[in-house]
């Protein structure tokens, strides 16, 4: 999360439309038609859209990880009209315009109220009484330069949709979705319905009789070596016993490389049978060539085609995804009543008031009539009666989180409906978070509480009445990181009113600045704010939405470094942490200090179209620290030194050449030059790290420092020469192609693939590439001036001189890590002594500077992916790999995490409405939610939270959540001994201390010299600590935490909770 330099320049602030894209249907004159346009056209290029258009990944390369360029493309050509600018509305309308789509037309023709304001977060208070669609039309479109906006007042006439590729209906009758459906349906048009009332939510989809899926799921396709095949029928493949296959049954797949029955390879794709995790059944193998050995298998991604519904014949058999599988009764119960909720607006000409008791009588007669005319085949059993009046109590809510949760889903299948990748919903969806509702035996909300009060928090009141909301406005909160989660919780709590009253407080903090790349997703962003603190930007954004916000924010780092500003104080006084972090360390550092202070916690993530909450309630449940997932797999150090098999072994050895030539010796350059105690140090190192270590800074100041620029095309000509020719061909001098291992077995075989050097030609691109990318990085390393004049640096290449190179005979290659590891290297005396003797001294070297190069991959100015790229596909050509372009290249090497505005706003949603639960009080774990999803596949999994793991020393039960509260400072003034606290513990607690520590300062142990325990037990607690640890403690700190290993009296190892000791 270091902050980074800008890409490239940013975005032109308006993209030229062209007469052809405005016009409209004949219905729309230019009284209810407004667009924005601007002459000038973008400085980015991409003035046309749609097939020629060029994809701008500097902004898109997130989302381009999660949908491809091929669905991008689609994407493009795609016109989207977003019917109702309520909440809901201005949420899938800014998804989708962060996605990337051709245009968007929003149309609405209500106007603002105060009952909008509690989610529509582009409606402010003198709005109120305008058009919906023309205020959200002029912030709508500045979320993405390359999508224009229009707003549309009119009538939408059937002429008028046939423009569209996507309609979304939300905030509409039920009459008019099955006018608008049946037409789309017949005409081809993907149509979707998207509503939320209070704390529930329905979508539905209608994709057409065809629609062709091209990725069901998203995920990488597989691939594995193969070790056999049967002739049989059917064929029985086995892999590599490595790693399992990963496969399932129905999935098709092609043949590579296979040596012997070669009628496999490349043939066209097979459906397999999944027999093993090491094993499957192809077709029939009985006539093909016997297998010799080799081979590797590989999955294809077949299109599926689906056939939909259309919405009236959908309405009578519908057909749910369940969302939650603790409700899965609720979702035919609400489709009964939703229907009759259209029947009560139709009657009453307004929805039922909030919590009004004949309100809910007349929507129970009304599902009831419904319910009778259901098909039996289709309706629940009975009516759950209790259900249906929620509905009526709450229909009038409108709150900001469930909006976020459906419209990240509906946003994600209007790209699905444009794109074909991945799988819609078929075709109902249905959610409700009644768990957000007062727990049983609370208070019961009355139609006083949840009356409108004509304020922007009516939407909500109507919901959880009035005396949530002023509990909301108090609290103080603490939100860690202002990416794109970050982002999105700002808007909620906006919307919420989370610290928007008296003595409420958010402090954000984020040490990031903000990069093109970040404007994909983390929508308070805009191309002028590039370069500028997120927290900042971020609070200055949401103080926009909602005046009232009280918000400060800061560029700090969370960490042990800045525990003087977030400390007992700071922390003591919060109701709560929110972390929108991107990686574990931080989220387990925030985790800790949430448990310490038992605060509670909201954690979420996303990955791609894979998202999850966990929430984390002190006393209650488990901690974010609890449960770890496995550590990744790391690739064994012999695979990329020498026997690379994948494109990412490549990638990660060009990783690690970039820090061994660019980076790791300007560091010892500079630590030698500038500190006095770098030899004594660098001599302590084990084994064969000092000598090492001298003669790379002895490489980096004499033998191959360069004087001019041609020195450093020569240097990057040579180190060419070595990498890609020299030491290929002494790996084969080594290993010769036909060599056999002791068994017998070919050595270049299952994964060990045979190499071949590489022969320099200037005239190839790719060795141009690698000369000139490396040579410019070793200049700027020296601080030389380099050089893009490809035609140049071909003139020098003519007079480097290359030595020639014969493969030497006694060359240890190590074949394992484990051979690498017993391997011991003796280290030579004399040659250290001749370096330390040769070494330039500090004052010989006055002046001079080396610049380590940190490497940043969103810069595709500074040669760093043009340097790893070019490295990785030479040796990915030298082993015979597929080489990977470079948008693959960054991914990999640059370790991004896929990213896409949907999943965030759906994850966000379900957080918050978390938070409601948190600042009720409740008690029960039942209440709570952790949910995971993959809009993707479309999946969704709700479970309760994990409790708290119970320990038992004695009869005493403790959590995570508990310590030993000990106060240092006693009655008479003076700080307790060691002796008092081990003392107390033996009399208070019957336990005996065997060790105790502070942090990773041992302070006591039952096995210390006699001499030092003496000395030791009559000192002052805090004394111990400063001396043990060598570091004074700081005025901010309230309490150090001990943790014990204690015996209980029976003389048994007892597991007790850590102490916290109050030193002021």
């Amino acid at each position: 999360m270091l902050s980074k330099q800008m890409s490239s320049s940013p975005l032109s602030k308006k993209r030229r439309v062209s007469g052809s894209e405005t016009k409209t249907g004949s219905n729309c004159s230019s009284s209810n038609s407004i667009r924005t346009e601007s002459l000038a056209a973008p400085a980015n290029g991409m003035a046309k859209n749609g097939n020629e258009a060029e994809i701008d990944e500097g902004l898109y390369s997130r989302q381009l990880y999660v949908l491809g360029h091929e669905a991008m493309k689609r994407l493009q050509n795609a016109s989207i009209l977003v019917s109702g600018m309520r909440g809901l509305g201005v949420e899938i309308a800014k998804n989708i315009i962060l996605g990337g789509v051709k245009s968007v037309t929003i149309h609405d023709q209500g106007a603002a109220e105060w009952l909008d304001l509690s989610s529509q977060f582009y409606l402010r208070e003198e709005d109120l009484g305008k058009n919906r669609a023309e205020i959200s039309q002029l912030r709508l479109a500045e979320l993405n330069t390359y999508v224009p906006v229009s707003a549309y007042t009119g009538e939408l006439t059937d002429e008028y949709i046939l423009q569209f590729q996507v309609i979304v209906l939300t905030n509409s009758s039920l009459d008019e979705q099955l006018r608008i459906g049946d037409l789309c349906h017949s005409k081809g048009i993907k149509f979707i319905v998207a509503d939320t009332r209070g704390l529930f939510g329905q979508l539905f989809c209608d994709f057409g009789d065809e629609m062709v899926v091209t990725d069901t799921n998203g995920e990488q396709p597989l691939s594995a070596m193969i070790s056999m095949i049967t002739k049989d029928n059917p064929g029985v493949v086995t892999c590599l016993d490595e790693a399992r296959h990963g496969f399932e049954s129905g999935d098709y797949v092609t043949f590579t490389e296979i040596q012997g029955m070669k009628e496999l390879n490349k043939c066209e794709p097979v459906e397999i049978k999944v027999l093993g995790p090491y094993t499957f059944s192809i077709c029939d193998t009985t006539g093909f060539t016997d297998y010799i050995r080799g081979g590797i298998v590989s999955q294809v991604k077949v299109p599926k085609k689906i056939g939909f519904k259309c919405l009236k014949a959908s309405l009578a058999e519908p057909e749910f995804l369940i969302t939650d599988f603790a409700k899965f009764e609720h979702p035919a119960q609400l489709h009964i009543a939703f229907q009759a909720l259209h029947d009560f607006q139709k009657k009453h000409k307004r929805l039922p008031k909030p919590w009004n008791q004949a309100d809910a009588d007349d929507l129970l007669t009304l599902t009831k009539a419904v319910y009778e005319k259901a098909s039996p085949s289709t309706k629940p059993e009975t009516l759950n009666e209790d259900l249906i009046r929620k509905v009526a109590y709450m229909a009038a809510g409108d709150l900001a989180p469930i909006n976020a949760f459906i419209g990240g889903l509906a946003a994600q299948e209007v790209m699905k409906a444009c794109s074909g990748k991945f799988m819609p919903i078929l075709q109902w969806l249905y959610f409700d978070s009644l768990e957000c509702l007062p727990e049983e035996n609370e208070k019961v909300l009355t139609e006083e509480q949840c009356r409108p009060r004509n304020c922007r928090y009516d939407g909500q009141i109507a919901v959880f009445g009035s005396d949530l909301q002023e509990k909301l406005g108090k609290q103080k909160y603490f939100l860690v990181g202002a990416g794109a989660i970050g982002c999105e919780l700002l808007k909620n709590f906006a919307m919420i009113g989370l610290a928007c009253g008296e003595g409420g407080d958010i402090t954000v903090t984020d040490m990031d600045t903000i990069e093109k790349s970040n404007l994909n997703r983390q929508f308070l962003f805009r191309p002028r704010d590039v370069t500028n603190m997120k927290s900042e930007t971020a609070a200055a954004a949401v103080k926009q939405m909602n005046p009232s916000i009280h918000i400060t924010g800061h560029q700090n780092r969370v960490g042990p470094d800045t525990e003087k500003v977030y400390d007992d104080d700071f922390f003591e006084a919060l109701d709560g942490v929110a972390n929108a972090l991107d990686n574990v360390d931080a989220r387990m550092y925030m985790d800790r200090r949430c448990v310490y202070y038992r605060k509670p916690l909201l954690e979420s993530g996303t990955l791609g179209t894979k998202g999850n909450v966990q929430v984390i309630i002190p006393f209650l449940t488990e901690s974010y620290s609890s449960s770890q997932d496995p550590p990744e797999k790391s690739i064994p150090i012999c695979t990329l030194k020498n026997f690379p098999n994948a494109i990412e072994h490549t990638l990660q050895w060009a990783r690690d050449e970039f820090e061994g030539l660019f980076k790791q010796p300007a560091d010892n350059v500079t630590q030698y030059i500038s500190d006095a105690k770098f030899m004594e140090r660098t001599l302590k190192l084990p084994g064969t790290q000092p000598l090492e270590v001298l003669e790379a800074v002895y490489k980096s100041l004499v033998v191959e420092r360069p004087k001019s620029w041609e020195d450093c095309v020569a240097w990057a000509r040579n180190h060419w020469q070595s990498q890609y020719n020299n030491n290929i061909r002494q790996l084969l001098h080594n290993f010769p192609p036909d060599q056999l291992t002791s068994s017998g077995a070919p050595f270049w075989s299952g994964p060990k693939r045979c190499p071949h050097p590489l022969q320099f030609d200037m005239n190839n691109p790719l060795h141009l590439d690698y000369v000139v990318a490396g040579a410019n990085l070793l200049a700027q390393s020296y601080n030389i001036n380099g050089s893009r004049d490809a035609s140049a640096v071909v003139e020098i290449l003519k007079s480097v001189k290359v030595p020639e190179f014969t493969p030497k005979s006694g060359v240890k290659i190590h074949v394992s890590d484990q051979e690498l590891q017993n391997a011991n290297a003796s280290v030579d005396d004399s040659r250290l002594e001749e370096l330390k003797s040769q070494l330039p001294s500090a004052e010989q070297l006055a002046g001079f500077k080396m610049n380590a190069i940190e490497f940043e991959k969103d810069d595709d100015t500074n040669f760093h992916m043009d340097f790893i790229v070019a490295a990785s596909n030479l040796r990915a050509e030298n082993y015979d790999i597929p080489p990977a372009d470079r948008h693959k290249s960054k991914l990999i090497a640059g370790k991004i995490i896929p990213a896409i505005a949907t999943t965030t706003a759906a994850v966000v949603g379900l957080v918050c409405l978390e938070l409601y639960k948190i600042v009720q009080g409740h008690k029960k774990i039942e209440s709570y939610k952790n949910g995971f999803m993959n809009l993707a596949l479309p999946f969704f999994g709700f479970s309760e939270p994990i409790a708290a793991p119970k320990h038992k020393y004695y009869e005493k039960e403790w959590t995570l959540w508990d310590r030993f509260e000990v106060t240092g400072v006693q009655p008479n003034g003076e700080e307790m001994t060691l002796k008092q606290f081990l003392d107390y513990f033996k009399n208070d607690h019957k336990l005996e201390i065997t060790m105790l520590s502070q942090g990773v300062s041992m302070l006591y142990s039952f096995f210390m010299p006699a001499a030092k325990l003496k000395e030791r037990l009559d000192q002052p607690m805090t004394e111990i600590v400063t001396k043990v640890s060598k570091k004074k403690i700081g005025k901010h700190v309230k309490a150090l935490v001990f943790e014990l290993c204690c015996n209980d009296e029976s003389d048994e190892d007892v597991e007790v909770p850590y102490v916290r000791y109050t030193i002021r």
